[in-house]
């Protein structure tokens, strides 16, 4: 029985083993450069997930054309840039700075800005029309006397 259970062990364990990715590189800065990389890119079809952490069949698809670059001695900001003419800038966890991400980032700012100062304008123009005239003193000098003599004669 024990022998059973240590071999059912063994068989567990090598097939957990042969599962996991097996990368092999010329020198470790290749492999340091393919690590960076996995963590760095994104899997397109995960949500916000590197394709190092990812199951996704496109991740795996993503980290063995990263090993393929990195082993043809491709840069690290070669492969990026392979990476992003292929899947766009969803790619790649720091995208650059583009006219596009400036409006991005910059549209929201302006529309708080404005809304502001539209409701600063109104609030002054407002403001402007509540100013009393001699009229809409009397009377209201007349509905105080109004209401004074309601309240004495109830």
């Amino acid at each position: 029985m024990r022998v059973l259970v240590f071999a059912l062990l063994a068989l567990l364990s090598f097939a957990s083993h042969s599962a996991e990715d097996k990368y092999e590189f010329a020198n470790a800065e290749r492999a340091a450069t393919f690590k960076a990389l996995t963590h760095e890119l994104r899997c397109p079809k995960c949500q916000n997930q590197n394709i190092a952490d990812s199951d996704a069949i496109v991740a795996k698809d993503l980290r063995d054309k990263v090993l393929v670059l990195v082993n043809e001695g491709k840069s690290k900001q070669e492969v990026i840039d392979y990476m992003i003419d292929r899947y766009g800038y969803f790619v790649h966890y720091q995208p650059p700075v583009t006219p596009a991400t400036i409006i991005l980032w910059v549209l929201p700012v302006l529309i708080v800005i404005i809304g502001f100062g539209f409701i600063v304008f109104r609030q002054k123009k407002a403001s402007k029309k509540q100013q009393w005239n001699a009229q809409e003193e009397e009377k209201l000098a007349q509905l105080i006397k109004q209401y004074q003599r309601q309240e004495h004669n109830s």
